[in-house]
C-alpha cells in the first residue's frame, strides 16, 4: 500500500505543477487502476477515461518516426479518445521512449504532441486558445461564408479546400474532404461520392442554423 500511496502522490504533483506532463500522470493512474486490489483505496483511483485525443512522445522519438508511423498512433489515439478511453490500442505502440527505468529521467524528456511537434504535451494551439477555429473572413479563412440562397458550390457554408488542407497538416492521418457539390443526378449510384452525400444529408436533417442550412444546400440535400 505504501508504494501505491507514493505513486498517487507523484501523480497528484505532476497534474498540479506541470500541465505538460499530464500524460505521464495519466499513465500512472492507468497503472493504479490496473492493479487488482479490493481495498477501498484502490477503487477510488480507478481510471474512468477522459476522452483525450492528443498523443505525446519525446521530441527525439517523433523526429525519428516516418509519416505513416505518426499517422498510425495519432489515429489510434483519436479513436480511443472518441470512445472516452485514455489509452490507444496496443497495436499502435511504439518503441524507443525508455529512459533506463528512471521515472525522473523519463518525465524530464521533451514531450511533444505527435500531431504537432511544435506544441508541448499539454499546450494548446493558437486556434484552441481563441476557442474558435472556424474563421470565416479575413486572412487564413477556412470556411465558406454561408448564403441564404444557391445550391451546390454556390450555397456557401462548409470548409474550403484550403481549410481542409490546413486541418490535415495539423491532424496527420485525417481523411477529411470537402463537400460533394456535384448534381446528384450526375453521381453514379453506389459510388463513394454518392454514399458520402447520402450519409451527410441523413445526419444533417435536424440542422436549422444559417450555416447548417447553407451546408445542406451545398451538398444538394
Amino acid at each position: 500500500m505504501a508504494n501505491v500511496n507514493k505513486l498517487k502522490k507523484i501523480s497528484s504533483q505532476l497534474k498540479k505543477s506541470v500541465k505538460a506532463h499530464a500524460k505521464q500522470a495519466d499513465i500512472i493512474d492507468g497503472y493504479l487502476s490496473s492493479v487488482k486490489n479490493n481495498s477501498p483505496a484502490m477503487r477510488k483511483v480507478k481510471a474512468k477515461g477522459g476522452g483525450t485525443k492528443k498523443v505525446c512522445l519525446p521530441l527525439a522519438k517523433i523526429r525519428s518516426m516516418s509519416s505513416s508511423e505518426k499517422s498510425r498512433i495519432v489515429s489510434a489515439k483519436r479513436k480511443a479518445g472518441a470512445a472516452g478511453k485514455y489509452k490507444r490500442s496496443s497495436k499502435s505502440n511504439t518503441t524507443g521512449t525508455s529512459s533506463g527505468g528512471s521515472l525522473k529521467n523519463w518525465v524530464k524528456q521533451d514531450w511533444r504532441q505527435v500531431a504537432n511537434p511544435s506544441l508541448k504535451c499539454g499546450e494548446k494551439s493558437p486556434t484552441e486558445k481563441k476557442g474558435d477555429v472556424r474563421r470565416t473572413i479575413g486572412k487564413g479563412k477556412n470556411f465558406n461564408k454561408a448564403k441564404s440562397t444557391g445550391t451546390g458550390a454556390d450555397a456557401g457554408g462548409g470548409m474550403t479546400q484550403k481549410g481542409v488542407n490546413e486541418y490535415k497538416r495539423k491532424n496527420p492521418g485525417s481523411k477529411l474532404k470537402t463537400a460533394v457539390t456535384k448534381d446528384p443526378s450526375k453521381l453514379k449510384p453506389g459510388s463513394k461520392s454518392a454514399n458520402r452525400r447520402k450519409s451527410f444529408c441523413a445526419r444533417s436533417k435536424s440542422w436549422k442554423s444559417e450555416r447548417g442550412l447553407a451546408a445542406r444546400r451545398r451538398w444538394n440535400c
